[in-house]
């Protein structure tokens, strides 16, 4: 059975934007059961500016501690450039990612620099965790489309990611930053891309806005990739998008995945109960396509459900 590799990104991506703040031992809490339910990597934080968002203020004690408690989890930490990079480093971090948003416009107005300055940044630092011994991966965001400037040319992602190539990254994660792909677009992308690109160091990161997270996944994987990010319990939104529904929700990866004859490792039972947690921790309702329905298999324990939830 072929396996697919998943990189729960809730406790970063699915967190950051989140009105309230959780304490650093509820992340810890929300990452343990991420673990309990078998995912091998997890986003765990970003050693972004805390002024900037205080919900990542915690990193380094947070990163410190996954470490400890967690030896069986690939922990990975999001960088906005050099600086960031040393404090990840100095808390720990093994693997680390940065985001270069693929237009003029997003840069400008997401971190106050142009497109070729961003590159720039983003290959100093790829080049300088390489040389610390670490794991990288470079986020495209607005990968399908700009909310400034409209679709974004497949070209541009081609030039983009060949540049972070250029740096020795090791993965480079196509971000659907805004919700808009379209399956017949991730393929028509897919196909462009993976000439230039080997398929084995991309990666996918899909939002849900539309309601297309999962098709785009499943286009995803019908073009060869094997690696997606996704957030259990949909968890998380892209502030340029208002009202998105959140990222990818694991569970939804992980059943369609399934139930398509891949692997992944990951007890859907444990993801329910992630759920259950971080929207105690937030009081607010979550829960991808497919939340409902399992949860409800789960309760009646029949044949169906005891082959969902083995054991």
């Amino acid at each position: 059975m072929e396996s697919i590799w998943i990189t729960d990104v809730s406790p970063r991506d699915g967190l950051q934007n989140q009105p309230k703040l959780l304490s650093t031992g509820d992340k810890l809490a929300l990452i343990g059961l991420l673990v309990a339910a078998g995912l091998r990597r997890v986003e765990v934080t970003s050693f972004v500016s805390p002024k900037a968002v205080p919900q990542m203020a915690d990193a380094a004690d947070l990163l410190s501690a996954v470490i400890g408690q967690y030896p069986q989890l690939q922990p990975t930490v999001l960088v906005p450039n050099l600086k960031g990079l040393e404090r990840a480093c100095l808390a720990g971090a093994g693997e680390i990612s940065v985001v270069l948003a693929a237009t003029e416009t997003m840069n400008r107005k997401n971190i106050n620099q142009g497109l070729a300055d961003a590159t720039r940044n983003c290959q100093d630092t790829v080049r300088a965790a390489k040389a610390m011994g670490m794991r990288t991966r470079a986020y495209l965001a607005v990968a399908f489309d700009c909310p400034f400037e409209g679709a974004t040319p497949v070209p541009t992602l081609m030039a983009l990611a060949q540049q972070m190539l250029v740096a020795q990254v090791d993965e480079i994660v196509i971000a659907d930053t805004i919700g808009s792909a379209t399956p017949g677009r991730v393929r028509d992308c897919l196909r462009l891309l993976g000439m230039a690109i080997p398929m084995n160091q991309l990666a996918m990161h899909f939002h849900d806005t539309r309601g297309l997270a999962t098709a785009n996944a499943w286009a995803a994987l019908e073009a060869g990739v094997r690696r997606f990010d996704a957030s259990t319990g949909g968890l998380g939104g892209c502030p340029f998008a208002p009202g998105a529904a959140g990222n990818l929700a694991t569970e939804d990866l992980v059943l369609m995945a399934q139930g398509s004859g891949f692997q992944t490792n990951i007890d859907l039972g444990g993801l329910l109960d992630v759920i259950e947690f971080a929207q105690s921790k937030i009081d607010r309702p979550l829960g991808g396509r497919s939340h409902s329905w399992l949860a409800l298999q789960k309760l009646k324990g029949d044949l169906e459900a005891r082959l969902l939830f083995p054991g």
